[in-house]
């Protein structure tokens, strides 16, 4: 019996990013808003990881790469194109203008996501390791953003916090798909850097 699709360590991470958002879709559906931004969080750690994870495999064939590529965008069209959506929809981002921002959001991350599919094929053809610089606000930024805004919501009244997350989904939609320069976060770097490695 054979499975369509590659299967071993360098997709781990992604499929737990997946796992992590659909679970967070649950919780949020029951009200348990802290566990979902929770699991929001934890899909972008797996993010952070998963390209480093799936590059330390020295032998990976170019349908290998290429399936990493899709696999990775269209796991994070969810976890942070709907996923944050439909967070913000059960917070109370509802009405005409609150379904605007929670559309156009994730319009914007799929369009970002669509982008950078085309810009890293293209890359790959003629480099070798990562990318070193994202074109626009890279749409796993959410997954810090959201719990930062988060910790606001014990400090001012429902309605005020339901105002910051329409402002939050709007703005962050926007970067999407803004042509700008964000230099890409060195995560290895920084964990040798606390592990005390030089």
């Amino acid at each position: 019996m054979r499975f369509i699709g590659f299967y071993d360590y360098t997709v781990i991470l992604t499929h737990l990013s997946l796992i992590s958002a659909v679970s967070g879709m649950f919780f949020a559906s029951g009200g348990n808003f802290t566990s979902a931004v929770f699991c929001l969080f934890f899909s972008g750690f797996c993010d952070a990881f998963d390209g480093i994870v799936a590059r330390s495999k020295k032998n990976r064939t170019e349908d290998e790469k290429s399936f990493g590529i899709q696999l990775d965008s269209l796991c994070d069209v969810v976890s942070f194109g709907v996923f944050p959506a439909f967070l913000c929809y059960q917070m109370g981002v509802i009405g005409p203008v609150g379904l605007v921002c929670v559309f156009g959001y994730s319009l914007c991350a799929l369009i970002r996501l669509a982008f950078f599919n085309v810009l890293e094929e293209k890359r790959q053809k003629t480099e070798t390791g990562c990318n070193k610089t994202y074109r626009g606000l890279p749409v796993t930024s959410i997954s810090i953003i959201f719990p930062l805004v988060y910790l606001l919501r014990s400090a001012m009244p429902e309605s005020a916090f339901s105002v910051v997350l329409h402002i939050m989904l709007a703005l962050t939609g926007f970067l999407f798909i803004l042509d700008f320069s964000v230099k890409k976060p060195d995560w290895l770097g920084l964990l040798k850097k606390i592990a005390g490695k030089k």
